[in-house]
């Protein structure tokens, strides 16, 4: 024997599919195939069948009775890669099975087969109607996405230089949307060359992705990435929904899962990804159920396929840019020129943070100025000094994530302390690491560098000492404005730009804390006038709201009183 096989990375990582793998590929028990079976109808297929291929929609579900299927990535070349075979007592499938979205890899047979196919207008009733078999297939097939992620399997290609603003821009799309890819970073990766090289590419011709079928997008909008890779779900403009959630950030999610839940034809409208601002946050700690705490991306993308598994429509990459609210139903105009109608309207676009209010600062706009401290920007400074502007649980939370890979977390606050604005399990830890330092009454005056940030000022108030120091990221989490733009007039908003809940024009109480001034529109969440902005608030929000919304759509009668009767003993 030799010596003993040293686990991966991955294999050690217990949330990672390859130390799950049983519940990445399970088999199902013969009590639970005939339950699948009666969900749909039994074929034999010859050796080579493909089922499906990479780029189909609306799939169906395939159970293997006898045989093996094997599931196959395409790559740039066109040259098939074995990704999993599924034999005897086994599913096919992954996310894109509760969505409409192009399908990331193919599956064909290996050898003469017998298996039952679900067609996919009945797989959600078999997952519904199952409860166990449902449970096993979600939590598979997630596990089998986050196992396309790590291994770059069913994605695409984007090269560019990795501080780049618009590399930075399409990774974080592709990251946000869990879309599998593999970034080559121009500035640091020997492997870039031969690809610039083999499909004649130069680098001001840079970033690209490059998708199957050796299809190159140069620097693409992320519309443009979202329709050619198939993200996009097309709408009917000729059908009223139900509801038509604006925003998929916490509340807007919540509001979705409960909404199509219960029955109502749902559809949400995303202008980037699940999860908004809180999609940006490395790890929510006290969010209720979560010991561990999660991150924003997580809790987004488990919500995000909780909504789709009711039956909820996501249309990510699409910004409502205006709605007509003097008849009904209402109608909700994008940037792309479509427009969706809507019986109930939920507002749903939170808030983004403030910009700073300091030369040059867009300049620098991903570029080191950064409005996320997640994984993919804290690789961009490990081992250096970054600076964190603003003194809210945000904040907190990024000066606490980046303080385990890089050398020094510089805290800069223009108030006295935290206490005031900081939860204090956060205050705590900053205070206790030798990694962070806080300046209070401290403000950012002036930014410097060439192509990339370089350079970064700062003032201490009370003292009047400047300091300039060699700092390429500054990761900014000051303030809220809310994003109410779109609105145009079409509701009441405070002096903030907030949404007013609550109260008619006139001031009187109306049914619901959360219905604006026009009948049958509601807002939720950071967007809302006098919300509490955390996640936690956001999601009650979102899920109480719903049942404002069957009021309004399905009034109850109005009759004569109830006649008393006196039954005789």
């Amino acid at each position: 024997m030799g010596p003993p096989r040293v686990q991966s990375e991955s294999e050690r990582d217990p949330a990672s599919p390859d130390a799950r793998y049983a519940q990445t590929f399970p088999r199902l028990s013969p009590d639970m195939a005939a339950r699948v079976s009666a969900y749909g109808t039994e074929e034999w297929l010859p050796k080579g069948t493909f089922l499906f291929q990479r780029g189909d929609r609306r799939i169906d579900f395939f159970f293997v009775l006898e045989g093996c299927i094997e599931i196959l990535d395409f790559g740039p070349d066109g040259e098939p890669n074995l990704v999993v075979e599924h034999s005897e007592g086994q599913f096919t499938g992954e996310l894109n099975l509760f969505n409409d979205r192009e399908i990331l890899v193919s599956g064909r047979t290996t050898t003469d087969s017998r298996v039952v196919r679900v067609k996919h207008a009945d797989f959600r009733r078999l997952v519904t109607g199952e409860p166990d078999i449902g449970e096993l297939i979600m939590r598979a097939f997630i596990l089998r996405r986050v196992g396309l992620i790590q291994h770059s399997q069913g994605g695409v290609i984007l090269i560019g230089p990795g501080h780049g603003a618009n590399t930075l821009r399409l990774e974080r799309f592709l990251i946000r949307n869990g879309y599998p890819h593999r970034l080559l970073d121009t500035e640091v990766d020997p492997a870039a060359g031969g690809f610039l090289a083999c499909f004649k590419l130069t680098p001001d011709q840079l970033p690209v992705v490059i998708a199957p079928g050796r299809r190159v997008f140069h620097n693409p909008p992320n519309a443009l990435l979202s329709d050619e890779l198939g993200i996009t779900e097309s709408v009917d403009p000729g059908h009223s929904y139900d509801l038509v959630v604006v925003g998929a950030g916490p509340g807007g999610l919540a509001a979705a899962v409960y909404a199509a839940s219960e029955g109502l034809e749902t559809l949400v409208i995303e202008a980037l990804a699940p999860g908004g601002q809180a999609g940006t946050s490395s790890k929510i700690e006290n969010y209720l159920g979560f010991p561990t705490g999660i991150s924003g991306q997580a809790l987004a993308g488990r919500a995000q396929v909780q909504a789709q598994k009711f039956g909820a429509r996501l249309l990510i990459s699409r910004a409502v840019t205006g709605i007509d609210c003097e008849r009904t139903p209402y109608r909700l105009r994008m940037e792309d020129g479509r427009t969706v109608m809507a019986r109930a309207v939920v507002i749903a676009t939170g808030a983004r943070y403030r910009k700073l209010d300091v030369p040059q600062l867009e300049r620098f706009e991903g570029q080191g100025i950064h409005y996320a401290a997640t994984a993919m920007e804290a690789q961009l400074c490990t081992g250096e000094e970054v600076v964190v502007v603003g003194g809210g649980n945000s904040a907190g939370q990024a000066a606490v994530f980046l303080s385990r890979t890089v050398a020094r977390v510089h805290v800069l606050v223009r108030g006295r302390g935290l206490a005031a604005t900081m939860s204090d399990y956060l205050v705590q830890r900053i205070h206790s690491s030798p990694r962070i330092t806080l300046h209070t009454r401290t403000e950012l005056t002036a930014l410097d560098g060439d192509t990339l940030l370089r350079e970064v000022t700062w003032i201490n108030r009370d003292t009047g000492e400047v300091s300039t120091h060699r700092i390429g990221n500054v990761f900014v989490m000051i303030g809220a404005e809310p994003n109410t733009e779109w609105l145009q007039g079409c509701l009441e908003l405070d002096n903030k730009g907030f949404v007013k809940t609550g109260y008619d024009a006139e001031g009187h109480p109306l049914a619901s804390p959360y219905e604006t001034t026009r009948l049958g529109i509601y807002a939720v969440g950071d967007v809302r006038s006098g919300s509490v902005k955390r996640v936690a608030s956001s999601v009650g929000e979102g899920s109480v709201v719903v049942q404002a919304i069957h009021r309004y759509l399905n009034p109850m009668p109005v009759g004569p009183a109830p006649v008393e009767m006196t039954v005789s003993p």
